[in-house]
């Protein structure tokens, strides 16, 4: 898979971008942030760098066994760093809106989230969906460090890269196998 010419990065909670690098996950929730200029979720590309968010993760909002990987990456991060690393990017396989708190339910079992927080995205803006972004996750081959700009800061989810990011080679994170076996759980599991 080629990386787009554009850099364009997805922010999303480093714990959350860990378990999808690990293959633990290929699904994310979005809404849209608070400092989105539309102020809804937009796909700005169907492909991106995974740009680890560090200030909003709660723990108690993280099911038992990612609790304390939250923790472990903390300790990879500091507010007053001045790069960012890339591990990841990303393509998107499915863009599913969920509108009911019955269909989010089924998804229980295929993310990393408690309840509180996948009802929390919902609820909030009402009117507008929650988007699950099936995901087909790779794995940098080299983390790329780009430094950390002032536009990258704030509670939005798109980011446009403004250095150049060397090219890397990418390696899925799943076989094309498991991944299909996930996806067709989650799917199964909205039918």
């Amino acid at each position: 898979m080629a990386i787009q010419s554009e850099a364009v990065a997805l922010k999303e909670w480093a714990v959350s971008v860990k378990a999808l690098l690990e293959g633990e996950l290929i699904m994310i929730m979005r809404k849209g942030g608070i400092a989105e200029e539309t102020r809804d979720f937009r796909l700005m590309d169907n492909r991106f760098y995974l740009m680890p968010a560090y200030e909003h993760q709660k723990e108690h909002l993280l099911k038992s066994p990612y609790r304390n990987k939250l923790a472990a990456t903390l300790t990879e991060w500091s507010p007053d760093w001045e790069t960012v690393r890339l591990q990841g990017y990303a393509e998107v396989v499915d863009d599913i809106e969920i509108f009911d708190g019955d269909t989010l339910d089924k998804l229980r079992e295929c993310h990393i989230w408690e309840d509180a927080f996948a009802e929390e995205r919902l609820r909030w803006k009402r009117k507008n969906p929650l988007h699950l972004l099936i995901l087909r996750v790779y794995r940098l081959q080299d983390t790329i460090e780009i430094p950390m700009r002032p536009a990258y800061n704030g509670c939005k989810s798109w980011v446009k890269l403004e250095d150049d990011v060397p090219k890397r080679e990418l390696a899925p994170v799943l076989t094309d196998e498991q991944f299909t076996r996930m996806r067709e759980k989650l799917m199964a599991a909205l039918s």
